[in-house]
């Protein structure tokens, strides 16, 4: 199992790069960069290419409706190239929150147009001219919707790999089945390993019963909020607001991702009051509202013994690229963030 690290969007990105180099010596083998609504994760991500030698690199996630498939097929190629072949393309549907009311765009068929997006990536990687005429995009252009003159073209440039791996992003039952169907890496949020195959196990069979043999093994990136050492207590508080903002607050009532996942955990009670509380303006209540049971087992919190026996289940439910999220500590210093990447690493089974 590897290690992994996400960067935070929120700020510190130039600061958090100049660290990467001693988080690689310390074990850090694989780096995700978010993108909501602050900087683009692109420019980031070929900042860290230019900076760093072995670590694997990774957009943890590319919205599908910010960008043409075909310019997130260039983008990807351009990634790979400059990174020497170390470039992972993670894809999501992000929310309607944020596509609608930030991009503008409209919420619609996710499902389906994930498909069409890694069809015309991995079309435009094989240097193959790009046409595709699927219900979400149409290359080139009909003539009736344009001026007439488009024609098939394909990539320039010759990528470094014509299939860059594809990592999906999703937590719904048909999201799940997608990416073990079509992507060579799945990535859950709030992955609890106790749970994940009565939660998940359906879905991924559904999907990997239709999955290509050259894809391979479907791979499991899982990002885990972490802290080892005394302040426990200071640390389980930051996983408890970061969950009950997601459980509570990222998206509305009856279009909540996160809410129905913990509803599909067993904590639909609980999962109803955190968002009652959270929607009225209660945050605080909505995270002590939270069960202790399902903190502690969406997180790597504890002594160094407590999170070992952790890591060793979710390498048991087929984890490859454990992710690790600094809170406490280590979320504001650097040196205490080294020292935990150490020790994940000495605890790897």
């Amino acid at each position: 199992m590897r290690i992994g690290i996400q960067l935070d969007y929120s700020g510190g990105f130039v600061e958090a790069v100049e660290q990467l180099r001693n988080l690689e010596q310390a074990g850090l083998g694989m780096v995700f960069v978010p993108e909501a609504y602050g900087f683009d994760a692109v420019s980031q991500l070929g900042y860290i290419a230019a900076k760093t030698d072995t670590l694997e690199i990774a957009s943890g996630i590319l919205p599908i409706y910010s960008r043409t498939p075909t310019l997130t097929a260039m983008t990807a190629a351009g990634l790979d190239y400059v990174s020497g072949g170390r470039f992972t393309l993670g894809l999501g549907a992000s929310g309607p929150q944020v596509i609608e009311g930030f991009h503008g765009l409209p919420y619609d068929a996710p499902l389906s147009r994930t498909r069409e997006v890694i069809e015309i990536c991995r079309a435009a990687w094989r240097r193959e001219p790009v046409i595709h005429q699927g219900r979400h995009y149409r290359i080139p252009l009909p003539a009736e919707q344009g001026t007439g003159r488009g024609k098939p073209l394909k990539l320039i440039n010759r990528p470094l790999r014509e299939r860059i791996p594809v990592m999906l992003a999703a937590i719904g039952p048909k999201n799940v089945a997608l990416a073990a169907e079509i992507a060579e890496v799945w990535e859950p949020i709030f992955f609890h390993p106790d749970k994940a195959a009565e939660v998940f196990g359906p879905s991924l069979a559904e999907g990997r019963a239709k999955r290509e043999a050259d894809l391979g093994e479907l791979k499991i990136h899982v990002d885990v909020p972490t802290a080892i050492g005394s302040d426990v207590a200071g640390a389980l508080a930051a996983v408890r607001a970061r969950l009950a903002l997601y459980i509570g607050g990222m998206g509305a009532r009856g279009k909540n991702f996160y809410n129905d996942l913990a509803h599909r955990y067993g904590y639909a009670d609980a999962a109803e009051r955190v968002q009652d509380l959270y929607l009225a303006g209660k945050k605080d209540e909505a995270a002590a509202a939270l069960p202790e049971e399902l903190v502690r087992a969406l997180c790597l919190v504890g002594t160094a013994a407590e999170v070992g026996e952790r890591i060793a289940g979710y390498s048991k439910a087929g984890v490859t690229t454990l992710s690790v999220s600094p809170v406490g500590k280590a979320a504001v210093d650097p040196g205490e963030r080294i020292r935990l990447v150490e020790q994940i690493t000495h605890l790897m089974p």
